[in-house]
């Protein structure tokens, strides 16, 4: 077993060093705070942001990726069948995309809701590119790429 806290200081000491500031050993990304997991900064939007050892961070204390039981660095979330983010993703991979309206009737939503769905979870949790095209007498679609 690791001494975590250790590792900890001892990462955080190399990530401010010159040579390592290059090989960038921390990455920031979105903290779900409802799992509790801890908060680095705030982001000033409401939302914070927390600390991940990337694989050179890990090599830089001496642990492989595989001891240290974490995702890699530049991996990405996934959506479990079945739920309400589901949902969303598969109307929004329909071959002309859905308006606003019709994601709310179809999931039971309200527009806002839909609209955050789309910028927090999908956008910036799960790294989808929503795409957003103005259609003539049908208003404003959104689609996702094809998968």
């Amino acid at each position: 077993m690791h001494d975590v806290q250790g590792a900890l200081s001892k990462l955080y000491r190399l990530a401010w060093s010159k040579r390592m500031i290059a090989k960038r050993p921390l990455q920031e990304v979105d903290a779900n705070l409802r799992n509790g997991e801890p908060m680095w900064r705030e982001t000033g939007d409401g939302h914070g942001v927390t600390l991940i050892a990337t694989d050179t961070g890990l090599a830089a204390i001496d642990i492989e990726t595989k001891d240290a039981n974490l995702a890699p660095a530049g991996t990405t979330r996934t959506s479990r069948e079945g739920t309400k983010q589901a949902a969303l993703i598969a109307v929004l991979r329909a071959p002309y995309g859905a308006t606003i309206e019709k994601i709310a009737s179809a999931l039971g939503w309200a527009g806002h809701t839909v609209r955050g769905a789309m910028a927090g979870v999908l956008k910036r949790k799960l790294g989808l590119e929503v795409i957003s095209e103005k259609i003539e007498g049908r208003g404003r679609a959104y689609k996702l790429p094809e998968a």
